[in-house]
């Protein structure tokens, strides 16, 4: 594939993807992003201008959407409004570019006959009991769980994922779905939790932790979801769906005191803040199928080590987060997290 079309390629998980295909193949990238509050063109800094184009530009229009498909290979689709809290806030913005915005780029690779990867999430299949409350069936989710979404957010991810389905099995369109758990590393926006729990420890505040703590995320470097993808798009069967993990479950209560660590604090520094509604309790994938049928396999399964290359790099480039400090932890604050 010698063009790729990248939604949402200025994002947190897009960009990180961007760069690896830079680096791992020879392919040129046009990268469609919207440039919204959680997209920065900083993040694509590094890539050669003969490798990358960026476009402004909104999934949901067609005019904007049909003339980049014509002329790509390949379509991977990352671009979504993905933060929970702001899906319950206002649930509009993550219909349209979720849900109208996948059948936009459908109908352009249909029209078009182009390969089509879809990057969705495990928050589509609802959540797990914990681990303790289920000693003797530790339930993982696989390609196979049934859909069972619990906020706007993952709905409209559920939406757009049985359109994928519907236009392969309608229209032959070569496509394909990856369902990935919680990503971490950078560039991600300080709204999600793992850098916001960095970035208010840095400012010598005590990180905040929802209801109990006891949430589990099955957590993977951004760039093992990258290497994922890549591995999906080369050689992954049109019409399956691979759901992509590193085993890395850590309840919130583990990682922030693991974030408290590595800056010497004491782990029990912590607030605890009103949970969020409809609170998701476990997510777990089982990705046997990804790294039995393509051969693929996590390099950072060391959690703690990707962490700490995380928190050194929120360190080191405070001057792109610290302009957004303030008005995230004000919108937190006025709902009493």
């Amino acid at each position: 594939m010698d063009r790729i079309l990248v939604t949402g390629g200025a994002g947190f998980i897009g960009s990180n993807f961007v760069h690896h295909v830079v680096a791992n193949t020879r392919a040129h990238v046009t990268v469609l992003d919207k440039l919204t509050y959680a997209a920065t063109q900083e993040s694509l800094e590094g890539i050669p201008d003969d490798r990358v184009t960026l476009v402004v530009g909104d999934i949901a229009e067609p005019d904007v959407v049909e003339p980049l498909v014509a002329e790509t290979d390949a379509v991977v689709h990352y671009a979504a409004e993905s933060h929970n809290d702001n899906s319950l806030s206002d649930p509009g913005p993550f219909i349209r570019t979720n849900v109208v915005g996948t059948f936009t780029l459908l109908e352009a690779a249909r029209k078009h006959d182009k390969r089509f990867h879809h990057v969705s999430t495990d928050e589509v299949y609802g959540d797990l009991p914990l681990r303790e409350e289920s000693l003797d069936d530790p339930k993982r989710f696989t390609e196979d769980t049934p859909y069972n979404p619990s906020s706007p957010y993952s709905a409209s991810k559920a939406g757009s994922d049985h359109l994928v389905r519907a236009w392969v099995r309608s229209f032959d369109v070569r496509a394909t779905i990856s369902n990935c758990s919680n990503n971490y590393g950078p560039w991600q926006h300080i709204e999600k939790f793992i850098p916001r729990q960095i970035t208010e420890v840095i400012d010598g505040r005590r990180p905040r932790v929802y209801g109990d703590g006891r949430n589990v995320r099955d957590w993977i470097h951004t760039e093992d979801h990258s290497s994922a993808v890549l591995a999906i798009l080369e050689r992954g069967h049109i019409g399956e769906t691979y759901l992509i993990g590193a085993d890395g479950e850590r309840n919130n209560l583990e990682v922030v005191q693991a974030i408290l660590r590595h800056f010497g604090r004491s782990v029990d520094d912590i607030e605890f803040v009103r949970d969020r509604a409809g609170h998701d309790r476990r997510y777990a994938i089982e990705s046997g199928k990804l790294r039995h049928h393509l051969d693929w396999h996590p390099q950072y399964q060391d959690f703690d080590a990707g962490l700490k290359a995380t928190i050194e790099w929120y360190v080191a480039n405070e001057a792109w987060w610290r302009p957004h400090k303030d008005a995230v932890e004000a919108a937190y604050a006025a709902k009493g997290q």
